[in-house]
């Protein structure tokens, strides 16, 4: 039988163990239907700390979910991408898989618009892209068709963000903070 989807989007989690329901179903699916559909996983850090709202870190999240073996990973939503930079940096810094970033367009003003500009939220895409963070990018919350038409224009001609080497085997755990024992 043909897949009817072309992947599955896990997306805004805010908190792992609600993704990694999302993840046992996915892949209860994938045994199931015996068929192969690409899972793309996006977290979402709700404020300043830095941390997903069940408390983890960027690593501790990664290690929490990595064992889906998705084919993209990243963040969206969130505080903007001013304020997201650093954690796209860590996942990429961790991940061994692609990395997918869309932010909203700032944070909303009292009357829960969005004062970003497609500009501004291009050019911090497209520095991310030319640091080889990112491999997809796009917008959330408050970005418009001229902040996407922004986005692909900062962006074209980038290079993605290459895969990373192979990991030494080791156990990687998570609680708030990631853990490594290696062997």
């Amino acid at each position: 039988m043909a897949p009817y989807v072309d992947f599955f989007l896990v997306e805004t989690m805010f908190d792992t163990l609600n993704g990694k329901a999302a993840i046992k179903a996915l892949l209860d699916h994938r045994d199931e239907y015996r068929q192969t559909i690409p899972i793309l996983l996006s977290g979402t850090i709700p404020d300043a700390s830095g941390r997903t709202l069940s408390g983890q870190t960027t690593e501790a999240m990664w290690n929490s979910i990595r064992h889906a073996r998705p084919w993209a990973v990243g963040f969206n939503c969130a505080l903007g991408a001013k304020q997201l930079r650093a954690h796209v940096a860590e996942i990429s810094r961790v991940a061994d898989c692609r990395i997918l970033a869309y932010p909203n367009a700032g944070l909303p003003n009292e009357m829960a618009e969005y004062d970003e500009l497609p500009e501004e939220t291009a050019a911090h895409l497209a520095e991310w892209a030319s640091a080889g963070l990112v491999n997809i990018v796009g917008g959330c919350c408050g970005t418009t068709p001229a902040h996407i038409a922004a986005i692909a224009k900062g962006v074209a001609g980038a290079k993605p963000r290459p895969p990373l080497p192979t990991k030494p085997v080791a156990m990687r755990l998570s609680g708030l903070e990631a853990f490594e024992i290696a062997g």
